[in-house]
């Protein structure tokens, strides 16, 4: 399988001062506006990984729901093993090469991905749902379970549906979002080619009664089958 790759060509970074480097440049060329096209299919990725494992191994998945039935059709997933260390603000580095090699035998490809983490709500602005955006060149959303950064403003009423607005040094970086009545909210923000309001137009039509939309929940279970079933591989 051929190494994933950063937009120009360019090989992921094997360090983090380089990781670094590259965000400013690569947070530039995130579209935070609507280029989407017909959604016939949707996904849903996520990671399963330790943070402290000293094989830095990787499961990552990637799954393909009818739309708008949200019906499965197809999972891929991959491992990868010596990557980068778990740094926080830099997990994308870390976790967007076993995405792209699960997208590559994923069928059917979907025409907008859901993410299991933060896009632009993001120290940097530039969270995995950004860079798997990139990477992939395809219209991706962030869907954080927690706060990274940032601050919501006002108070979030307990009903489902209910949002608010989170704000970050004055700037409008996501959504926090009910998604069910009691639960804790998920993050909405934008990954690449889509815009905010239409960020959790989407989380929210993927909605079926559970806190997680139905993309990110099914990647989520997906990424846990990769992860044992390489367990059960190596004994």
């Amino acid at each position: 399988m051929s190494a994933a790759l950063l937009p120009g060509g360019l090989p992921f970074p094997a360090d983090a001062p380089s990781c670094r480097k590259l965000v400013p440049d690569l947070a530039a060329m995130v579209e935070a506006r609507d280029r989407i096209g017909e959604v016939r299919h949707i996904g849903g990725a996520d990671v399963s990984s330790l943070r402290f494992d000293p094989t830095r191994t990787v499961h990552a998945a990637l799954v393909t729901l009818g739309w708008p039935s949200l019906a499965p059709l197809g999972r891929a997933g991959a491992v990868r093993r010596g990557g980068l260390p778990y740094i926080p603000g830099l997990l994308g580095f870390r976790e967007v090469p076993a995405l792209a090699e699960a997208w590559v035998a994923l069928e059917p490809k979907p025409g907008l991905v859901l993410v299991d983490g933060h896009g632009m709500a993001h120290p940097k602005r530039f969270g995995i749902a950004s860079l798997l955006g990139l990477v992939l060149d395809v219209p991706t959303i962030g869907v954080g379970k927690s706060l990274l950064v940032g601050e919501v403003e006002g108070v979030l009423a307990n009903e489902a549906g209910a949002r608010a607005k989170l704000l970050h040094k004055g700037e409008l970086i996501g959504m926090a979002l009910r998604s069910r009545r009691g639960a804790n909210p998920v993050y909405v923000s934008v990954g690449h080619r889509v815009s905010l309001e239409s960020a959790v137009a989407w989380v929210e039509r993927c909605l079926r009664g559970r806190r997680l939309p139905e993309p990110t929940r099914l990647a989520h279970e997906a990424a846990s089958a990769v992860r044992l079933s390489a367990a059960t591989s190596l004994g």
